[in-house]
C-alpha cells in the first residue's frame, strides 16, 4: 500500500506522516515512512544567511535534481516494503513549485511520474494559506509568504494529476487529521480488496 502526501508549506504533511506510521506500528501493522525533500528550507536559511537569492531556474535545478534523487531512493525502499508506506512528498510538489514560480513543467518530471510505480492514492492536505503560514512562522525553522503559500495553492490545483488527487481537510487539530487520513487509508484499503486497518490510533 503506497500513500503519497502532498500540500503547501504548513499544511501539515510531516507531522501527519510521522503520527499516522507511529499509530500503525503501534497497532502491529508494517509502516515505512519516506521523505521525499529538495533541500529547499536549507536553500532559504542559506540565503537569508547570506544575502544571496538563487535564480529561479538554478532553485529549480537543484531542487529537482534532490526531489528526483530521494523519490527514486524511496520507490527503491517501497519495493522491498511489504506494509504500508507514505511518502511524504513527491515529484507532483516539485511541479506545483514550478507553476507556481512560472516555469514550465517540463518532459523529465512528468515522464518520470509516469514510470514510477503509482500510489494507491495521493492525498492532498488543504488548508487555508493564512494558517498555514501561521503555522510556518510558528514552527520558526524557515520563512515563506502569504503570497507565495497562495500562489502555491493554486499551483496544486493547476495540474493536471490534481483532478486525481484525494482532498483532506488540515486545518484541524493534528488528532483530527490523522484521524482523517487514516480513515482515507482504509478506504484506499478497501478499494483494493485487502483487509482494512484499524482507523483509529
Amino acid at each position: 500500500m503506497l500513500i503519497v502526501l502532498t500540500g503547501i508549506d504548513g499544511s501539515g504533511k510531516t507531522t501527519a506522516a510521522r503520527a499516522t506510521v507511529t499509530a500503525a506500528r503501534r497497532a502491529g501493522q508494517k509502516a515505512l515512512l519516506l521523505r521525499n525533500y529538495a533541500g529547499r528550507r536549507r536553500m532559504s536559511l542559506l540565503s537569508a544567511q547570506f544575502g544571496v537569492q538563487l535564480h529561479p531556474r538554478l532553485a529549480d535545478a537543484v531542487e529537482t535534481a534532490i526531489r528526483t534523487a530521494n523519490v527514486v531512493v524511496s520507490h527503491a525502499r517501497a519495493r522491498r516494503h511489504p506494509g504500508l508506506v507514505i511518502m511524504d512528498r513527491h515529484l507532483h510538489c516539485q511541479l506545483a513549485l514550478r507553476q507556481a514560480r512560472g516555469l514550465p513543467r517540463g518532459r523529465l518530471l512528468p515522464f518520470l511520474l509516469a514510470r514510477f510505480p503509482q500510489p494507491d492514492v495521493v492525498l492532498h492536505l488543504v488548508i487555508d494559506p493564512e494558517q498555514a503560514h501561521q503555522r510556518v512562522m510558528a514552527r520558526g525553522t524557515d520563512t515563506e509568504t502569504l503570497e507565495d503559500l497562495d500562489s502555491l495553492r493554486a499551483a496544486y490545483q493547476a495540474l493536471p494529476e490534481y483532478a486525481h488527487f484525494t482532498e483532506l481537510a488540515a486545518s484541524g487539530t493534528p488528532e483530527e487529521v490523522v484521524s482523517q487520513l487514516s480513515l482515507a487509508i482504509a478506504d484506499a484499503v478497501r478499494s483494493r480488496g485487502d483487509e482494512p486497518p484499524s482507523p483509529h490510533p
